[in-house]
């Protein structure tokens, strides 16, 4: 028996079937073995196994990861039956696992609260092979199927009856390029054709069930990531000043997800779809980005004491999110944005509130985009210096600069745009009751506001003195712009209190 110290996740462990994650030189078994440990040994894990050499193939029987998990003051262990490593003669190494892999899972927690779990990792012709050197190396991989299915879960000591829980993906290729300093570097990029999911839940006592199933058309993956080779898995503001960092993009060509739930008796029936879609995700000492997008997307709800379905599309659907995760003497720069484009209900849905079909049921938009700089005074990511920033009060941010670069409001004939910019003198806390002093405009255009108010008074569902009190704050505001029912306004905020409308004070 030879025993290894070794760390990763448990989507790590598998990803070393998946994606690979070793190093070689004119490669041999030992190498790739060899780097794998180092890198799971970066992750936390302790491994033992035993290993035997067969004329060109080493093989690496009852390996067994164990991860400390403080957070609950317990551990998790996996256990995997068998890999090879074989030398082909060429420089290169080829790694193998069985068709049928069984991964045994145990979290160890607090007070007996123990879960296990046995899955099953089908592959079907899967392949993957190593080359270069170990400080330089490239993985190629394929497979015609791979799957991941739970098989057995036990909490407590219970039985839990799973029903169905499982991932597949068809024809999967890709290729891992990790190069090694004082960090490991990953460059990945990734394809699949179809991919399904399915979990079926079913809870023993009352009865109660969860069904989520869905696919895409097809996946692709491009990335790349840096990893300290000692990783602190448990503190992530450590983990990004040692220089952890990663950037990934996973794009699909069509999708669809259903739920159907039914609690107490009651049940519900959600599912979505939609033509393309991309979500990216980044993280670095500096900056964190999420970004997700869908085209297309169509939306339906049916739930037990609702008439009829709900149902909705839209053109395209979108938010992303940029900000900084680091104090810093300099500015940094955040952004958000959102858009909901063209939103469609159905005329089920619109005759519940407009039978008469008074209103435009032109598509509805929104969309907002704003960029600016700040500064941040404490590490987002770093637990210790929130609570302190929290015990002591003060501002934990300081805004600069704030720019909106796009408003988009449309619904029901009416358009609301507008852009703007402003600046924050944040020596300056007394002109506007502790806020740093702002200095800017904004343009607004408002379309079609005056015919929405007169239809919604028409139908009843706007009282006239309050649609009245609508267009009295229109006057306030606004001026009569260029078309018929347009009004425009010019709002600035002055550093010295002064709050104008198309230059008369308002404060």
């Amino acid at each position: 028996m030879a025993s290894f110290h070794k760390p990763a996740t448990c989507a790590a462990a598998l990803g070393m079937c998946l994606s690979g994650t070793a190093a070689l030189a004119d490669l041999n078994a030992q190498d790739v073995w060899a780097d794998w440990q180092a890198y799971m040994k970066g992750f936390g894990y302790e491994l033992t196994g035993d290993e035997s050499m067969s004329g060109d193939t080493l093989t690496v029987t009852d390996l067994r990861m164990t991860m400390a998990l403080p957070d609950i003051d317990g551990s998790m262990t996996m256990s995997m039956p068998r890999f090879d490593f074989t030398n082909s003669g060429d420089g290169t190494v080829t790694m193998t696992v069985p068709d049928s892999l069984p991964i045994a899972m145990r979290i160890d927690g607090p007070d007996g609260d123990d879960v296990d779990m046995k899955l099953n990792y089908d592959t079907i012709n899967f392949t993957m092979v190593a080359s270069g050197d170990p400080d330089n190396l490239t993985y190629t991989y394929t497979a015609d199927r791979l799957g991941l299915m739970l098989t057995e879960l036990v909490v407590e000591g219970e039985p839990v009856e799973i029903g169905a829980a499982r991932i597949q993906m068809a024809n999967l290729e890709g290729s891992s390029v990790v190069r090694v300093d004082d960090l490991r570097h990953i460059t990945q990029t990734m394809t699949t054709g179809a991919v399904s999911y399915l979990l079926d839940v079913v809870e023993p006592e009352y009865g109660d069930q969860v069904n989520v199933s869905g696919g895409l058309d097809s996946m692709s993956f491009d990335g790349t990531g840096t990893f300290p080779i000692e990783l602190d898995v448990d503190d992530m503001g450590a983990m990004l000043q040692a220089g952890f960092a990663m950037d990934g993009t996973f794009r699909h060509q069509g999708g669809n997800v259903s739920f159907d739930v039914t609690e107490f008796g009651e049940r519900t029936q959600i599912s979505t779809s939609s033509d393309a879609g991309e979500f990216r995700v980044a993280i670095d000492q500096a900056r964190i980005v999420y970004d997700v997008a869908s085209d297309n997307v169509a939306f339906t709800m049916a739930e037990g004491d609702f008439p009829f379905p709900i149902e909705a599309t839209m053109a395209r659907s979108a938010m992303n999110l940029l900000m900084p995760v680091g104090s810093s003497d300099a500015e940094q720069p955040f952004g958000f944005g959102l858009t909901l484009a063209d939103l469609e209900i159905s005329d089920l849905l619109w005759s519940m509130f407009d039978p008469a079909e008074q209103l435009p049921r032109d598509p509805a938009t929104l969309s907002i985009d704003l960029t600016g700089m700040g500064r941040l005074f404490f590490d987002l990511l770093d637990a210790d210096e929130m609570d302190m920033m929290a015990m002591q009060g003060g501002m934990p941010v300081e805004l600069n600069s704030l720019k909106l670069n796009d408003l988009t409001l449309s619904a029901a004939g009416a358009a609301l745009t507008g852009t703007g910019a402003f600046v924050f003198d944040n020596t300056d806390l007394e002109t506007f009751d502790g806020l740093p002093a702002p200095d800017g405009s904004v343009d607004l255009r408002l379309v079609g506001a005056n015919s929405l108010l007169d239809k919604l008074t028409a139908m009843g569902l706007l009282p006239q003195e309050q649609a009245m009190g609508a267009r009295m704050m229109m006057g306030l505001f606004a001026v009569p712009g260029a078309g018929e029912d347009t009004l425009t306004s010019t709002i600035e905020v002055k550093p010295d209190g002064q709050i104008l409308a198309n230059g008369q004070r308002l404060q």
